[in-house]
């Protein structure tokens, strides 16, 4: 008796069977380089323990050093620069893009879809090296993705055409008439396809097309480099910048003191620039009301001697829509949330615990406005302003949170208190306003909303 052979096979023969596989390029290590939640130097002083001295010379050490030579917070200072076409800010030093990014998520490429990697790109497109951008990534990962689903559904579909033969549903004649015909074709292993079926055991591999394009063009770039003739790689410039919203813009110029924002040559302070993204916020923008406003700036701030027109300058609301959403945004970012634009998913915001490169968004924040001081109901033209303002429909509300909660994001609903007016003096000797006490007078208060559902609560 002939000794029977093992069948099985173990999983290093398969390995060493398959086909070799282009090895996964190593992911960048986005702890070491989002390693700054800020763009900002902290010096932090070492840990007190009372029950050890060392420890306390230590901190008397440190204290006197940061004392005598004083660190500084702020190493570099990034240049913007106001665009009223676009309604942004835009940043073009590649230095700072990459800074402003890396050290809290700021801003997005005005080429690309978050992070500004347009070159990175574009020398993928044209066969030059360089890394893989998140586009290409979430592009392969849909790709897979698919194959897999026709692969499975052909697999399907070949167990159900075996089985129906096997039980015998289809009748002799009509499967020989049919093969006959072309209708129908088997394959060696006696599987049945129709004609619209694609064939992959008859020998139409579905990657045969790529592989004979990628060996030809091995082959031309073989002879090529026999002939002596190499392409001269194209230099190519980057044609992307930063840009940051009005609320990023000024939390860090005004908040961190770590952007300047020029426009025609000169550095805007922070009064001007809370005047100027109010203003710009406004739909429809007035007519000249951006040369008005640089004309009150220039007589108050720079001492102009010109008689120009002022009267005609604008007074930010207290309901002003970057007034809402900057209180907003100061109040989650101070709490050290990672805030970005949430218009993808029709909120205002997003909130990240450390950015979109380590995890999906938690919340999704939607900002309501709500008027609940006194003196938005003194008046009965106020209290009507006031119910048109705040009215909401419940199927607004039933679609939003029916959004975020297939996308797995827990939807916030933010009540942002408005004070009464504060900016009615702004023609006189007013235009430079407390900015800080202007913003304390907006209270936040935060509403989880969740889908009920009867299977999980309960």
């Amino acid at each position: 008796q002939q000794p029977v052979k093992d069948s099985t096979v173990s999983n290093s023969e398969k390995k060493s069977n398959d086909p070799a596989k282009k090895p996964r390029p190593k992911r960048p290590n986005y702890h070491q380089i989002h390693s700054k939640s800020l763009p900002l130097d902290v010096h932090p002083f070492p840990a007190f323990i009372p029950h050890n001295p060392i420890s306390i010379v230590r901190v008397a050490i440190t204290l006197l050093s940061q004392t005598i030579w004083r660190p500084k917070s702020h190493p570099v200072i990034h240049k913007a620069y106001f665009s009223p076409e676009t309604q942004s800010i835009h940043v073009t030093d590649p230095k700072s893009i990459r800074a402003l990014w890396e050290q809290g998520f700021w801003g997005k490429g005005s080429l690309s879809r978050s992070e500004p990697r347009w070159l990175d790109q574009e020398k993928r497109k044209r066969g030059l090296e360089a890394a893989a951008t998140a586009e290409e990534n979430t592009r392969n990962r849909r790709e897979e993705r698919r194959q897999f689903k026709l692969e499975r559904a052909m697999a399907d579909y070949e167990a159900k055409e075996q089985q129906r033969r096997e039980e015998g549903r289809i009748p002799q004649a009509v499967l020989e008439e049919s093969l006959e015909n072309g209708d129908l074709t088997e394959s060696p292993k006696g599987t049945l396809y129709s004609s619209n079926t694609p064939d992959r055991e008859v020998g139409k591999d579905p990657n045969s097309t790529a592989v004979a394009a990628e060996g030809l063009a091995e082959e031309i770039l073989a002879l090529g480099a026999e002939s002596g003739i190499h392409e001269q790689p194209e230099e190519i410039q980057d044609q992307e910048h930063l840009q940051l919203t009005f609320e990023e813009a000024f939390f860090l110029s005004y908040g961190l003191g770590v952007l300047e924002v020029y426009q025609d040559d000169a550095v805007l302070p922070p009064s001007y620039l809370f005047r100027l993204y109010a203003t710009s916020t406004i739909f429809p923008l007035p007519e000249n009301a951006h040369k008005h406003l640089h004309n009150l700036y220039h007589i108050k701030e720079l001492g102009s001697s010109d008689s120009l027109d002022t009267s005609e300058a604008l007074s930010v609301a207290p309901d002003n829509g970057f007034m809402l959403k900057y209180a907003v945004f100061h109040h989650f970012r101070s709490l050290g949330w990672v805030v970005r634009p949430g218009i993808k998913f029709a909120v205002d915001y997003l909130l990240y615990h450390r950015g979109p490169a380590f995890s999906h968004a938690e919340f999704a924040v939607i900002m309501i406005p709500s008027y609940s001081h006194s003196y938005w109901s003194e008046t009965p033209e106020r209290a009507q302003e006031k119910e048109k303002k705040e009215s909401r429909d419940w199927w607004w509300l039933h679609r939003l949170n029916r959004v975020h909660t297939q996308v797995h994001k827990t939807l916030m609903l933010c009540y942002v208190e408005v004070p009464p007016p504060w900016d009615n003096d702004h023609r006189g000797n007013q235009f430079n306003v407390n900015i800080g006490a202007v913003i304390k007078q907006y209270k936040i208060r935060e509403v989880i909303l969740r889908r009920w559902s009867p299977s999980r609560n309960r």
